[in-house]
């Protein structure tokens, strides 16, 4: 625990999104939306995510990077298949929208997928396979994003953190297998949750461009803005640990991301124009669900896969070790927690929070510290 750190009712920071984004311009529905995003990062325990990114999203609708009224147009479509194109609206929107058109390609094919372009950050990735998984399907879904990461046996910048998340049912309801992870090691939030804590990152997740070595999260975030910095792929520097595996998956989304859709790829998500001004950020992203029962029945495939589930964690334990998971169970203890205990506000947030209602005259809402 942070000193000064305290907690916020989970309804609270969901009505306090939701008005901050109404008061931008975002339509109510929308807000709503962007709010749940925000706040099931939030339960799952990921605070890089949650009500940590409203001051991100604020400066953004300030600036124009983001429209707050998302235009959502389908401009190419097959019965299995579309192309989107999210004219810089609400990345969280964008995103509901187009895997709820993918379910409903997938309950009449079998499959559906989605590519998306001119979009703008959609939260945790996790939460849309969620979406196909209350559907009785497996979801997927990856995402580009501002170069941070570099390509392996570079120090250059060059992918974003390109998450991927898969999420598939089970038997056991309340413990969905969800998979959500960032193609490098840690991604920009993660330093973002640290400045605000106060610690230091790990050697070997971050480099300057000479290959040495960054910890502190301020100089990181600072480098990263100018390109002086870059987070590595999952396995690090080089090839020894497996880091040209991380450098592929994440070129594997940038595929996705970008050349299914004719977006934006690459340094064309920088956010600034060749003049130096800001631009919205043209993000790609990529849905697909799966429809089981054009497969197995729904409930055999919840069996087996919580037999698959269970046997894994079933298996012999390391010396030292008391449990093993498998992913999606962390976040479902996390989300029992957070109901019960709230959402942690440390002093650094207290501060944004508090900015964002005094510049919005939202006196409505009255916080503990």
């Amino acid at each position: 625990m942070v000193d000064g750190e305290c907690f916020l009712p989970v309804e609270m920071v969901r009505r306090f999104i939701a008005a901050v984004l109404v008061a931008l311009g975002v339509p109510v529905d929308d807000a709503e939306v962007a709010a749940d995003v925000l706040i099931t990062a939030d339960l799952h325990g990921i605070e890089s995510h949650g009500i940590g990114r409203l001051r991100y999203y604020y400066d953004r609708l300030k600036r124009g990077q983001h429209q707050p009224v998302t235009r959502f147009e389908v401009v190419r479509e097959g019965p299995a298949t579309a192309l989107v194109d999210g004219h810089d609206g609400m990345g969280h929107v964008i995103g509901v929208r187009a895997m709820h058109l993918a379910i409903e390609k997938a309950r009449a094919c079998g499959t559906g997928s989605v590519a998306v372009r001119n979009s703008t950050h959609y939260g945790i990735a996790g939460y849309y396979p969620l979406m196909a998984v209350k559907s009785g399907m497996i979801g997927l879904t990856c995402t580009n994003a501002r170069p941070a990461v570099a390509p392996t046996f570079s120090t250059h910048p060059m992918l974003g953190t390109n998450p991927i998340a898969f999420g598939a049912p089970t038997d056991e309801t309340d413990r969905p297998f969800l998979f959500d992870a960032a193609t490098s090691i840690v991604q920009r939030g993660t330093y973002e949750v640290l400045e605000r804590k106060g610690l230091p990152g790990e050697e070997g997740w971050v480099v300057d461009s000479d290959g040495s070595a960054m910890t502190d999260p301020g100089e990181v975030i600072r480098e990263l803005e100018s390109s002086k910095a870059a987070l590595l792929p999952l396995g690090g520097v080089g090839e020894t640990m497996g880091g040209h595996k991380g450098y592929g998956l994440s070129a594997m989304v940038e595929i996705l991301s970008a050349a299914l859709q004719g977006g934006a790829f690459l340094y064309g998500l920088i956010g600034f124009d060749e003049n130096g001004r800001r631009q919205p950020y043209r993000v790609g992203h990529f849905f697909l669900a799966v429809d089981i029962e054009h497969f197995v029945p729904l409930e055999e495939f919840r069996r087996t896969t919580g037999t698959i589930l269970r046997q894994l964690r079933a298996a012999p334990r390391a010396p030292g070790c008391g449990r093993i998971y498998v992913a999606g169970e962390k976040e479902a203890e996390s989300i029992r927690l957070v109901r019960e205990r709230g959402i942690p506000i440390v002093p650094t947030l207290q501060k944004d929070l508090k900015f964002i209602r005094e510049e919005l005259a939202l006196a409505e809402f009255h916080f503990p510290f």
